[in-house]
């Protein structure tokens, strides 16, 4: 089955590209989605800053800056995994370093 992780954390706070790349908890935590054969893919995301809400209502295009949400904790990455249930999933969830600093929300991908 596939999953989606959404991982969020409190981007003001959140390490560099260069933290992360140098960091043993992270390559440990791909080692092992590696080592299960789960990875479909995944990004990091851009702060908040640049995202782009778009909604359509009654036929009109409203386009604002930022997203809609008004909270602390934002998704600042995805990894997408294929598993065999969800048991599986939140192993691999549990692992991921974020999951200590922030949180990971485990979503099943229609199929």
């Amino acid at each position: 089955m596939k999953y989606v992780l959404l991982i969020c954390d409190d981007e003001t706070t959140s390490p560099t590209m260069e933290e992360i790349a140098a960091d043993p908890a992270y390559r440990a935590y791909e080692d092992e989605v590696r080592r299960r054969g789960a990875s479909l893919g995944g990004a990091r995301l851009r702060p908040v800053a640049d995202a782009t809400t778009v909604r359509n209502r009654d036929g009109e295009t409203l386009v604002s800056d930022g997203p809609f949400a008004e909270t602390k904790d934002f998704i600042g990455g995805i990894d997408i995994i294929d598993c065999a249930d969800l048991d599986d999933a939140i192993a691999i969830a549990a692992r991921h370093p974020y999951a200590s600093r922030g949180c990971i929300e485990i979503r099943p991908v229609w199929e």
